[in-house]
Order: C-alpha cells, then sequence, then structure tokens
C-alpha cells in the first residue's frame, strides 16, 4: 500500500494526470516514491508510444501531424514541471556567476533570456528528432518512445540519491531527505524487466542496450557537472537533467534511424 501511495505521489508531482486524494509525505512514502521513479517514467512513455500509434492507425492525420501531437503530450502529460528546471538551471548556468549566486538566480520565479532561448532549443530540437525519427515506422520504435522517459526517470532518481544536495530545502532536498542510496536497489530490477520484455517482443535488442548506454552516459555528465556548477543537485537541476536525458536519447535514436535503422 505505501509503494502504491508512493507512485500516486509521483504522479501528483510530476504529471498533469489529476489525482485528487490527500496522500502522506512523510518519510516512509517519499522513499517508495523514490523508489517508483521508473515506474512513473514507464507509464509516461507507454501513454506517449499510444497516442502515436493511435493517430497512425486511427486518423487521417498527415506523419507530420502525428509526430507534432507526440511532441505535444511530451508537454502537456508533465505539466512542463521538468521545463521549469531546464529553463531556471539555464539561466543560472548561462548567468557565469559562483555556486551561490546561480543558487539564488534559480530561485528567482522570473524567467530570463537565456531560459527563454534553452527552452526554444530544447523544444525544437526535440520535434525535429521526433520528425524525422518518425519517419520510417517499426514495432522497435514504439517500445523506444515508451522506453526513454523510463531511463530519464532513472537517472533522475540515481542523480537524487547519489548526489550531495546543494541546499537544505526545496523539491529535491525533500525527496533526498526520505531515501537512501540503497533504496536504488529496486532499479537494476526494472531495468530487468523491462529489457526480458523486450527481448520477447522485438529481434532488435541491441537496439535498447545503445539507449542504455546513452541513458549512463548522461548520468555520468549530469554527476560531475550538477556538483561542478551548482555544487550538488536541487529540484530545478533534476528536472532540467530530465529533460537534457531525454533529448539525448530522441537525438539517440534520431541517429539510430539514420546509420542503423535503414
Amino acid at each position: 500500500m505505501k509503494f502504491l501511495k508512493g507512485f500516486l505521489i509521483n504522479i501528483q508531482f510530476f504529471t498533469a494526470i489529476p489525482i485528487t486524494l490527500e496522500l502522506p509525505m512523510d518519510k516512509d512514502h517519499l522513499k517508495k516514491a523514490v523508489q517508483a521513479f521508473p515506474l512513473v517514467g514507464l507509464i509516461q512513455g507507454i501513454i506517449y508510444s499510444a497516442v502515436f500509434y493511435l493517430c497512425l492507425e486511427f486518423t487521417p492525420f498527415s506523419h507530420l501531424a502525428c509526430a507534432f501531437l507526440l511532441w505535444l503530450v511530451t508537454i502537456l502529460l508533465t505539466g512542463g514541471i521538468h521545463l521549469d528546471g531546464w529553463m531556471d538551471a539555464s539561466d543560472a548556468y548561462f548567468s557565469y556567476q559562483d555556486q551561490g549566486k546561480r543558487l539564488e538566480i534559480m530561485k528567482d520565479p522570473r524567467t530570463g533570456a537565456f531560459g527563454v532561448l534553452s527552452i526554444l532549443v530544447l523544444l525544437s530540437c526535440r520535434f525535429l528528432f521526433m520528425y524525422e525519427s518518425t519517419a520510417k515506422i517499426e514495432n522497435v520504435l514504439f517500445i523506444m518512445i515508451a522506453v526513454i522517459p523510463f531511463l530519464s526517470k532513472t537517472v533522475m532518481g540515481v542523480l537524487l540519491l547519489t548526489v550531495k544536495s546543494a541546499k537544505d530545502e526545496g523539491l529535491g532536498a525533500l525527496f533526498q531527505n526520505a531515501a537512501k542510496p540503497q533504496a536504488l536497489w529496486l532499479y537494476p530490477i526494472y531495468l530487468i524487466g523491462v529489457l526480458v520484455l523486450v527481448n520477447l517482443f522485438i529481434n532488435k535488442f541491441f537496439l535498447i542496450g545503445l539507449l542504455i548506454l546513452a541513458a549512463a552516459c548522461c548520468l555520468f555528465l549530469f554527476r560531475r557537472k550538477a556538483v561542478q556548477w551548482f555544487g550538488g543537485i536541487t529540484g530545478d537541476v533534476l528536472g532540467a537533467a530530465v529533460e537534457g536525458t531525454e533529448l539525448i536519447l530522441w537525438m539517440t535514436v534520431w541517429l539510430l534511424h539514420y546509420f542503423v535503422m535503414v
């Protein structure tokens, strides 16, 4: 029951799906929420794949329109919470100030020019990758779409529990104080489970392996840069890491479309 409530806490925090229940926010339930991060990502990914499949199979929409709806649902389903972190972290980084000043900039509710420019670049690149990656439809593509947010939420959870917090308040600190790195023991089980399912349905197992490798590279990069640029993680830094990881993974699918999936 605690795990289910932790899962629902994630739905409330990280999606726009309306959950009207009043859920407990004690350490035990927040720990379960952290353990359920990848599952929330997998649910998001399944929704993305389902929307794209339904658009292709049951509407008269063009490929461009279907790709646009896929791009749009990735924004609407999350409620833009991670995009907000991307903008705040971009404003802070491109200020080229010291770590303390960057943390102050991230707390500022106003969005600066660099935040606006960075989200334009992020969303336009994501649309390009989605549009061209889906030009040739294969079954493996729907699985890759579902796996991308699963991996990004996995990266978020590992960063949360293995990188020190840059401050003692905020959403990141709230979750971090509730769990220890030992809580990540479920993550390899999730990963193995997804790989087993993938192996049952497709014969291009190595493509998912390349996505996992790309996600591991993102994790290594963001672990170093979070400490170097901001002194650790915050809720905004985690949100930026999720968006950055998904962008890299979509770029990976895009490159595979040109050099492997031909």
